[in-house]
């Protein structure tokens, strides 16, 4: 099964984001621009990719010690950017230290269950769109920069992060246009339990 390890923001942080990002809508190109859900939002702590059903129970383990070590702390959606041509994001402003420390905590945990991580620096974001159009002739992505530059202005209210989840991800099988992976939240753990 495909699974990561996320923070989500509570529900009245993304219902400030989804207002910011409905006005981003009327931008042009946003019609090129694969819009993510609001209630996809989340922001990865670790991707594992494929895993065996069979490495759950240690996984688990690992991921609720990881959550112990750590502290329920404020977190505020703010500011938003772009990876290259591909990738729209918001940030956060409030809770940047705390999320790559959970972060790193929770991927050594899989790579001592034996799921491979990788083993990069952690930039915390939460994937607002994803650019339409690439490698095909011709094929030309919109250009991100007016939607990161008019997210940058956005803050919203701090919100309290308490605790580490564990989901799965199903990808479309349909290849149905604007379908989006659908994300199960398969268990969680408070933050300082």
């Amino acid at each position: 099964m495909r699974l990561f390890t996320a923070v989500l923001p509570s529900p009245p942080a993304v219902a400030e984001l989804a207002a910011a990002v409905d006005g981003l809508r009327a931008l042009p190109g946003s019609d090129r621009l694969r819009w993510t859900p609001a209630e996809g939002w989340h922001f990865t702590l670790a991707f594992l990719g494929e895993v065996d059903e069979a490495l759950l129970p240690e996984l688990c383990e690992r991921f609720g010690r990881a959550a112990r070590r750590h502290h329920p702390f404020q977190a505020r959606l703010a500011g938003g950017g772009r990876f290259g041509d591909r990738v729209l994001w918001a940030g956060v402003a409030d809770g940047r230290p705390a999320l790559r420390a959970l972060a790193g905590s929770v991927s050594a945990g899989a790579r001592r269950a034996g799921v491979p991580v990788e083993d990069r620096p952690y930039r915390p974001h939460l994937t607002v769109a994803r650019a339409r159009g690439g490698p095909a002739p011709g094929a030309r992505r919109p250009d991100l920069r007016p939607f990161a530059e008019a997210l940058a202005a956005f803050s919203g209210s701090a919100w309290r992060a308490g605790e580490v989840a564990l989901v799965r991800s199903r990808l479309p099988v349909s290849g149905t246009p604007g379908e989006h992976p659908r994300y199960e939240t398969l268990e969680t753990w408070a933050l300082g339990a």
